[in-house]
């Protein structure tokens, strides 16, 4: 199930989670938790997660798409000898590539639960990256970096996980030199107010923290908080195919590899959560962005 990878830094309200009646196979009739407008929390990627995921994107990656979404998202975008801050760098598979395949020079990752973090380190080392690629582990709040540090601020999929939008770009900002950029993909909702039912139930299948903006909210963010030259780039049609064929994969040729590797229980869940999933995104309710700004 397409996770948007964990996120980082800064905490939001702790009014946090709503209630509702679940409305899936998995619990009808029960009273179940959506985690709304709360940071992520340690452990919300398990290895049952982990390891359907990386059946769907590849090794190492928590977000969809894998390396050619990365390629997709760096689109126009000269990386080479960049010093670059990855929020939410979950396994690291998208740190390896920063530097193998976009030319950045040095890569942190941070992200808030160790156990991904000590797993991105085993890669890095395997990849004899150690000298470009650093890890730090992180509780909510504003980075302990200095201003200034970084050429470039990337995220893949892990804002979405922090409740406070202008305090996460408000300090990419400080952490940026001065014409640095910000390169994020970020999942984002159509509309506002209230979430639909079929939002609500697709939170709960995905048991993962979601403090979703819309993309005009977050462009105003952005450039309230100093940054010019907003690129938005809606990513809903693109997903929306993608996930409909992962359902398709989950249901039929996947399956037995899925069952095999996570038990018959878990794998029923996941393919429940993609119909989910295909629905909201169906809708429009559910609509990946690409976002580049400068400092």
């Amino acid at each position: 199930m397409r996770r948007p990878r964990r996120g980082t830094s800064h905490r939001g309200p702790d009014n946090a989670a709503e209630q509702i009646s679940g409305g899936g196979a998995h619990a009808r009739g029960q009273h179940v938790a959506v985690k709304i407008d709360r940071p992520s929390e340690v452990g919300e990627y398990d290895a049952a997660m982990q390891t359907l995921l990386q059946l769907l994107w590849g090794e190492g990656f928590l977000s969809p798409g894998g390396a050619a979404e990365v390629a997709y998202l760096l689109e126009g975008s000269n990386l080479a000898g960049c010093s670059v801050l990855d929020i939410g760098c979950g396994l690291g598979a998208v740190d390896e590539l920063l530097i193998t395949r976009h030319g950045a020079q040095s890569v942190l990752g941070v992200d808030v639960d160790p156990g991904l973090l000590a797993s991105m380190a085993q890669r890095i080392e395997h990849a004899g990256l150690r000298s470009r690629v650093t890890a730090l582990c992180v509780k909510p709040g504003p980075l302990p970096l200095a201003a200034g540090s970084f050429d470039v601020v990337f995220s893949k999929d892990a804002i979405v996980q922090i409740p406070d939008k202008a305090a996460v770009f408000a300090d990419a900002y400080r952490l940026l030199r001065p014409g640095g950029t910000l390169i994020v993909s970020d999942w984002l909702r159509g509309g506002s107010g209230a979430y639909s039912p079929e939002m609500l139930e697709y939170f709960r299948l995905e048991g993962l923290a979601y403090n979703m903006a819309n993309l005009a909210e977050t462009t105003a963010t952005l450039a309230r908080v100093g940054f010019v030259e907003i690129e938005p780039r809606d990513r809903n049609a693109w997903y929306r195919d993608l996930a409909r064929r992962e359902l398709a994969a989950l249901e039929g040729e996947l399956r037995p590899l899925v069952t095999e590797r996570i038990g018959a229980e878990k794998a029923e869940h996941f393919v429940n959560n993609w119909r989910q999933l295909v629905l909201v995104l169906e809708r429009g309710e559910l609509r990946p962005a690409h976002i580049k700004a400068r400092k």
